[in-house]
């Protein structure tokens, strides 16, 4: 048994910050059913690439563990048809624009709350729906631009660069999970639900550590540092008789031990670097004494030095060398379901871990059927809603 058997969510939600907030939940056994438009997530097209099915990596990244209904909800029998599955439902996960379900009479504080008491209501925003910004629509290289998270990434002669992840929509995902699984723990004390938000533009400020607490700090804007951290040295890129290997050095201790590791123990007394907060003072002179000293390793035989002696640090992959690194097999860390391969759940519980039951998707309304009539919607009303282009069933049949 998982740990979230028993809980249904409703996801509503498109492209990445809402659906990988959903995955999480549905990896950890939430029945959670999606619901698409007639013309589906748009991430359903964002390719190349596309497996031989014709899905996209994309869509497949944050869509597995979920059963698919088709309903149009600009039909007010296909919004509807939604109210129906939030009878019995714990958690409704939606990031239409701000107003979009006030509009169509499906507003949490003036429908759900009181029609649904025990829902938890998980709203995924750019920006919130109030202030200056609020109700903008966002998407993560806008918010990585407007929050600052862009500016501080980069070389230091360079131009700002945008972090080559939708880390803002990752970490609005998570968030938005953690809430959701705090409001469910509060409904165990007080029987009721709540709303949460999660909002890109929150997310990427609590990201940008720790350049917001060293600005708070000191009110001054931080620059680009490259690769190195702003506030610990040795912590960066450094060249090697081979490939370029990582340090990320963070006491005296690791320090003392590296420099003596290769030889070059002497450096650990020197004035410059007796400190971390000298050693970032000086991290130019550093950054050349060390590679002097790295260019007698390859980067594999360096590493190997260093990390058995316990000074942290890594050889730059790719990602195919990360993905079949043994390490990442031994950690479980790719999940296969039906063909479909992609990227497991990093939470690892002792007693009831992640499953991998259904493969994304291929077709929206896959189950429209299935969820329907569990739902207790009658063969002729599903048969009257589809016959009205109300809801779709795909040719594809869900596994059962």
């Amino acid at each position: 048994m998982a740990s979230l058997d028993g809980l249904k969510v409703v996801d509503l939600s498109r492209v990445l910050a809402g659906p990988m907030c959903a995955q999480i939940l549905g990896d950890h056994g939430a029945d959670v059913i999606k619901v698409e438009g007639p013309v589906g997530d748009e991430t359903r097209t964002w390719g190349p690439p596309f497996n031989d099915a014709g899905m996209a990596s994309y869509f497949a990244a944050a869509n597995r563990n979920k059963r698919t209904v088709c309903v149009d909800l600009s039909e007010p029998q296909g919004r509807d048809v939604v109210m129906h599955l939030l009878h019995d439902a714990d958690v409704l996960i939606e990031n239409f624009k701000v107003g979009t379900l006030e509009r169509w009479g499906m507003g949490y504080d003036e429908v759900l709350r009181e029609r649904f008491p025990r829902l938890i209501h998980c709203r995924v925003t750019g920006f919130g729906a109030t202030g200056p910004l609020g109700g903008l629509p966002g998407y993560d290289a806008a918010v990585q631009a407007l929050s600052g998270l862009m500016s501080i990434n980069g070389d230091p002669e360079g131009v700002a660069t945008r972090v080559g992840v939708p880390i803002v929509d990752v970490t609005t995902g998570l968030n938005a999970a953690i809430g959701i699984l705090m409001a469910l723990h509060e409904r165990e004390r007080s029987g009721k639900g709540q709303s949460v938000e999660s909002a890109l533009y929150d997310s990427a400020l609590f990201t940008l550590f720790p350049h917001t607490i060293n600005t708070l700090f000191t009110g001054r804007a931080p620059q680009r540092s490259g690769n190195g951290h702003p506030n610990i040295a040795p912590y960066d890129t450094y060249a090697t008789a081979t490939e370029p290997i990582y340090l990320a050095v963070g006491n005296n201790g690791q320090f003392q031990r590296l420099c003596g590791a290769v030889g070059h123990a002497h450096l650990a007394s020197d004035e410059r670097y007796a400190t971390n907060a000298l050693r970032a003072m000086h991290r130019f002179e550093l950054k050349q004494d060390l590679q002097s000293a790295f260019s007698l390793f390859g980067a594999q035989e360096l590493f190997e030095k260093l990390v058995s002696v316990g000074v942290p640090c890594g050889v730059i992959q790719n990602v195919v060398e990360a993905l079949n690194h043994p390490h990442t097999a031994h950690r479980g860390m790719v999940a296969e379901v039906d063909g479909v391969r992609s990227v497991a759940s990093p939470i690892k519980l002792s007693r009831t871990p992640a499953s991998y039951r259904l493969a994304p998707p291929l077709e929206i309304g896959q189950s429209t059927r299935q969820v329907l009539d569990e739902a207790g919607l009658s063969l002729q009303q599903i048969e009257l809603l589809l016959e009205r282009g109300v809801i779709r069933q795909s040719p594809i049949s869900s596994k059962e």
